[in-house]
């Protein structure tokens, strides 16, 4: 039975067990969207902006691990979601985002809302489509979703031409086997090596001061069981990433937090005094290196990652093993039980655990509280007791981005969403949505900074339109804080365009927008708000956390230097003489 290429899409898509999409209409894509109505089944939530809708998309796939969808017409439609499309592809994120285009005799002629969004997206995306024929269209759509969620996962764009979604056609949507079959080339290693996994499981058998650096790859293949399996079957301490926040369980004994550039004192010296660092699922950015050169420079590495060009790209490995996360581990598990799980320097791994206790206790984690100004750490810490530290957090990107990482303890992977390839100020608003749609069951929270909640605030009507009751919680220093920062540590304090004290009063805003609005000037006032935020169930509920201005996040590593030269609290660093073993 012949139908439209409008209707073909959606039936596509239900095939592919969608059940939410993200998105705008415009006039290239309205075929579908009128589909999509004559349909009936599938939820849409209209975002205020096409960047909000990919990143919505974005939160509900990280949420989830199902692969987000979002929808946009042509032209500027198109290139507004284009950085919710670059931040997927930097933090490798299932989506797929189907554009309207011009019909297909106008392409290349400067039609309205022309634009080549195949040309633009192609450096940022996994793969991408422009349909040419009605009778293609589902199988690229399948494909589209295929190649988004197997090995490394990423953004996929379908470019829809209006003419072929009007077209008729009896096309049948495809099997998977059959979209197997149209991507010969397309086969992701996922079992990785026997021998390499012999020599890594030799490796972590001998070593004395193994550290486990733990990525967002390890979320992304849900190897949360066999981390703990292996770390605790050969005592290895566990750093991770912010994209890999929660694939280890940060209440572990285990657990050194997190590693890099504002990591914790301990997980960076674990990892600079190394003889053995095994890296899951990661990619060595210079956020957790620093000076490549001095980066766990006695350790030999092994690296295992689903994506072979992740390997040896910035740091080289000794072992490096293609697969998936989850298998491999699983393979290295049962190595080592075969090779008997003994150490063979046992007394010398309890005192590389010793060690890092001592790390712990000497600089952990810490601020300075005050009882005249409401401090940031002070209100990621309450929001961690009154969640029960079970709440899904999102970011946007800044220095309340790190101090979510920092100061709320994660213990199940998918619970820390936040930009952080691209580093994209915006991301946590319109994330928590997403987050919210495909997570209905746990409590939401954005921790967001006043800079990146002024990005995409406007879509908090959606929220409200669509009754989804996220938390935000701005940390507001009235500055683009993390720029601040770094203008005062290494700009001799010249704060050069950062002050945003002309803001709008966020309370009014919310009510304006039919939102729920509390302020917290003082830090006696920080806990009932969030108990207040806490009773409302049906709506979003903004909260202005008015905190010390020039607050910064410690410990940090410059940009560029080592770990050895870490800035600890209040400026201080730390005594050389404590960052390499002691005893």
């Amino acid at each position: 039975m012949s139908r439209k290429g409008a209707d073909i899409v959606i039936e596509t898509l239900k095939k592919e067990g969608v059940e939410v999409i993200f998105g705008l209409p415009g006039g290239a894509i309205m075929e579908v969207y009128d589909a999509l109505y004559r349909d009936g089944s599938l939820l849409h939530v209209l975002a205020r902006h096409e960047q909000g809708a990919g990143h919505m998309a974005e939160g509900y796939a990280k949420a989830t691990g199902k692969v987000g969808v979002a929808m946009t017409t042509s032209g500027p439609g198109a290139t507004n979601i284009v950085t919710a499309i670059a931040d997927a592809y930097m933090d490798s994120v299932p989506i797929v985002v189907i554009t309207g285009q011009v019909p297909t005799h106008l392409i290349g002629n400067d039609a309205f809302q022309e634009v080549d969004i195949v040309g633009i997206t192609r450096p940022i995306t996994k793969h991408n489509f422009l349909v040419r024929n009605i009778e293609e269209l589902p199988l690229m759509i399948r494909e589209a979703f295929y190649i988004a969620k197997t090995g490394r996962p990423g953004p996929v764009l379908v470019d829809i031409p209006k003419d072929i979604t009007q077209q008729l056609s009896d096309v049948p949507i495809p099997s998977e086997k059959e979209v197997k079959e149209a991507l010969p080339g397309y086969k992701p290693h996922v079992e990785g090596n026997i021998q390499q996994i012999k020599k890594a499981a030799k490796l972590i058998m001998e070593a004395k001061r193994p550290v486990l650096y733990v990525g967002g790859g390890a979320v992304n293949a849900e190897a949360q069981e066999e981390l703990i399996q292996l770390a605790e079957m050969m005592r290895i301490p566990v750093a991770t990433t912010t994209q890999g926040k929660g694939a280890f369980p940060e209440n572990h004994p285990l657990s050194l937090r997190m590693l890099g550039m504002h990591g914790t004192y301990y997980a960076n010296m674990a990892v600079y005094n190394a003889d053995l660092l095994i890296a899951v699922g990661a990619r060595f950015d210079d956020r957790v290196t620093g000076k490549v050169d001095e980066f766990a420079p006695d350790a030999k590495i092994i690296h295992i990652d689903i994506d072979p060009a992740s390997i040896s790209k910035n740091i080289t490995v000794d072992v490096p093993i293609v697969g998936d996360v989850k298998i491999v581990l699983g393979k290295l598990i049962g190595e080592i039980k075969r090779k008997g799980a003994k150490l063979r320097y046992p007394e010398d791994r309890e005192d590389w655990i010793a060690q890092i206790e001592k790390w712990k206790k000497m600089y952990p984690l810490t601020y300075k509280n005050s009882k005249e100004v409401i401090k940031p750490q002070y209100v990621i810490e309450q929001i961690y007791e009154i969640t029960n530290g079970d709440a899904i957090i999102t970011a946007g990107v800044g220095q309340h981005q790190m101090w979510a990482a920092m100061y709320y303890r994660y213990s199940f992977p998918r619970q820390f969403l936040n930009s952080g390839g691209l580093g994209t100020m915006g991301f946590g608003l319109p994330s928590a949505i997403g987050a919210k749609v495909g997570r209905p069951d746990k409590e939401v929270f954005c921790i967001d900074g006043d800079g990146s909640f002024l990005m995409t605030m406007q879509e908090i009507i959606t929220a409200v339109q669509y009754k989804i009751p996220i938390k935000v919680a701005i940390v507001n220093n009235a500055y683009l804080g993390m720029v601040r920062q770094w203008q005062e540590l290494f700009y001799d304090r010249r704060y050069s365009e950062v002050d945003l004290s002309l803001q709008p009063d966020f309370v009014k805003l919310a009510e304006s927008m039919g939102a729920v609005g509390f302020r917290a000037e003082k830090p006696k006032e920080v806990k009932e708000i969030l108990a207040e935020a806490m009773k409302v169930e049906d709506k979003p509920v903004i909260m202005d956390f008015v905190v010390d201005r020039e607050e910064n996040v410690l410990p940090m590593v410059p940009a560029g230097k080592s770990y050895r030269d870490m800035i600890l609290e209040d400026g201080k660093d730390a005594d050389a003489e404590t960052m390499y073993l002691v005893g």
